[in-house]
């Protein structure tokens, strides 16, 4: 269960570079492992009948572990907004985040004791681990993601980028002067186009829109094969003009597509955590009224 904050955690306090992942030689890890390792064991050791399950002893201590371990891995969006160093800094709560996250899907597992329904306690298990697991892609594409747009960038921004694709409309639409009204308007209904716009879907596929310029460059393409002298020259000059636009609005497009990426999984994670808490209250309120 990770949070934006994770992007503002990859450096530690002074001129140290060790990522939240590695924290003090991965000791969240370390403690989550052995908390995970201590619930194993107590499992396979315990000798009742029936196996221990969530109406046990044992299955109300994992079950109240895991409560208060959720109720406090979704603290972490109010604790980045507070600034503090060393043993309890951002980097070190956010690595606590992930690997106590982790160790839920042993506790909550062993707490259901195996046993699984149509039913609210289902529910509350199944939204958990779907919050874990968004929070896993929130990890990795925080990790890999922002190489890839830097590397797609080439050390322009996103301002520069749009003004490049400005600069070749402006060439564009004064080369398309001496084309025929009818190519003419081909090529001006193509300027402008909002490489931005679209949903969420469209920014995630780096599709281009019906139209625009991938659509005029077919139609001109066809019409320089037909055509002949004066003609054919001006559309094989807007044509080059099109073609190094459609590498500008690919790179925009790529950028579009890898920022949209690495905020795609807080639209999933964040309402999930929200439904998990609803879920979760309804399975302690059904437990201790209803059983």
């Amino acid at each position: 269960m990770a949070s934006r904050g994770i992007e503002r955690t990859d450096l530690s306090e002074g001129t140290s570079h060790e990522g939240f992942l590695r924290h003090r030689n991965f000791k969240w890890l370390k403690i989550a492992a052995a908390i995970s390792g201590v619930a194993i064991l107590a499992y396979l050791l315990i000798d009742v009948e029936p196996r221990p399950n969530g109406g046990s002893w044992y299955g109300y201590t994992l079950g109240t572990i895991g409560a208060l371990l959720i109720l406090w891995l979704t603290a972490l969006g109010v604790r980045k907004r507070a600034i503090t160093r060393r043993r309890w800094s951002l980097k070190a709560w956010t690595s606590a985040h992930v690997y106590l996250g982790l160790s839920l899907i042993v506790i909550a597992t062993l707490h259901t004791g195996f046993q699984f329904g149509w039913n609210i306690h289902t529910l509350a298990y199944a939204l958990m681990m779907l919050v874990i697991f968004s929070g896993l892609y929130g990890i990795w594409a925080y990790a890999f993601l922002p190489s890839a747009l830097s590397d797609n960038r080439s050390e322009m921004t996103a301002a520069q980028m749009i003004e490049a694709v400005e600069s070749i409309d402006k060439q564009i639409q004064i080369s398309a002067q001496p084309l025929s009204d009818e190519d003419s308007q081909v090529v001006l209904d193509s300027l402008g186009e909002d490489v931005f716009g679209g949903g969420l879907v469209r920014r995630l596929s780096g599709r281009p829109p019906k139209g625009g310029n991938a659509v005029a460059l077919r139609i001109l393409r066809r019409r320089f094969a037909e055509s002949e002298g004066e003609e054919a020259i001006a559309l094989e000059q807007v044509e080059v003009l099109m073609q190094r636009k459609a590498g500008a609005l690919n790179r925009i497009r790529r950028h579009v597509r890898i920022r949209a990426r690495l905020e795609v999984w807080l639209y999933v994670h964040v309402p999930l955590t929200f439904a998990l808490i609803a879920a979760l209250s309804a399975h302690i309120v059904s437990v201790f009224f209803y059983w």
